[in-house]
């Protein structure tokens, strides 16, 4: 752990204490550094959004091309980054700690390891091993001497699985006592469920992902309810994709450019915030 880690690590797991703050996750360097500029305090990976702008669909980054990103995404601002993991690039847990100590080299302040297995036929890993997998992630943390921020993930609602408040629920609390630091459960949107997973799971904190289907949550609101942190995952890649998928169908089917390009933000802007990086 060198210096710069150290004080990511620090910054990052003061500002789950108290309070509640926006986790956002850009895409590339550019997005982080933009996100940077408007002063959010931390900042972390989105694995679907880096696999869009390769050309891939989510979960099909290979484990090299992900940490090369990550280190990437680590060296492009001083604030500390989460990385999104997935399920550790590996299904057994002795795997799965020798990746995250991996990921731990590239100077991440925190990184989550979800149970979704990525299989169709079987989504969610069996309880028991999924807490065998956290259990592993912390004993690597441990091991490394670098006190990174662990998140368990349970992928309950995004899998589709039947009553998926309880089974997250659940799994969130069994993660927390093998070691998580942070909680979360991706999918969640009904305030009564998010503030009873921020009480079962207290004192430790609680990450609530804002997407589509609950986008009219505010900070003011999810604070209120006790969450600590909010991130929203490929987020800001989507709206992205959709400003330049509009853009490119208006130009294909229209022959026009007008609209297509009516709402682009000016060449000066952007170069500017670059320029100061040369």
């Amino acid at each position: 752990m060198n210096a710069a880690q150290s004080s990511a690590v620090a910054k990052f797991r003061a500002l789950h204490e108290s309070g509640c703050f926006v986790l956002p996750n850009p895409w590339d360097v550019g997005t982080a550094v933009y996100l940077q500029r408007l002063r959010f305090k931390a900042l972390a990976t989105t694995s679907a959004g880096f696999a869009f702008s390769c050309g891939k669909s989510d979960g099909r980054v290979l484990l090299d091309d992900m940490l090369s990103h990550i280190g990437e995404m680590v060296a492009a601002t001083p604030l500390p980054v989460n990385a999104d993991f997935l399920n550790g690039f590996a299904d057994e847990p002795e795997n799965v700690a020798g990746n995250v100590k991996r990921c731990i080299a590239t100077g991440v302040a925190g990184l989550s390891i979800e149970d979704n297995t990525g299989r169709g036929d079987v989504p969610l890993y069996e309880k028991s091993l999924a807490v065998e997998r956290i259990r592993a992630a912390r004993r690597a943390i441990d091991a490394s001497g670098v006190p990174v921020l662990l998140t368990g993930r349970c992928e309950a609602w995004l899998v589709g699985r039947p009553d998926p408040f309880r089974v997250a629920l659940d799994r969130l609390v069994a993660y927390a006592e093998a070691g998580a630091d942070c909680l979360y459960a991706p999918g969640v949107q009904k305030p009564d469920e998010i503030a009873d997973i921020v009480n079962t799971i207290a004192p430790k904190p609680v990450n609530v992902l804002i997407s589509g289907f609950n986008r009219k949550l505010s900070l003011s609101h999810l604070a209120d309810l006790g969450v600590r942190r909010i991130s929203v995952g490929s987020g800001l890649a989507a709206v992205a994709w959709g400003a330049f998928i509009r853009a490119a169908r208006s130009i294909a089917t229209t022959g026009q450019f007008d609209e297509a390009f009516a709402d682009a933000v000016p060449f000066a802007e952007i170069n500017e915030v670059f320029s100061k990086r040369n």
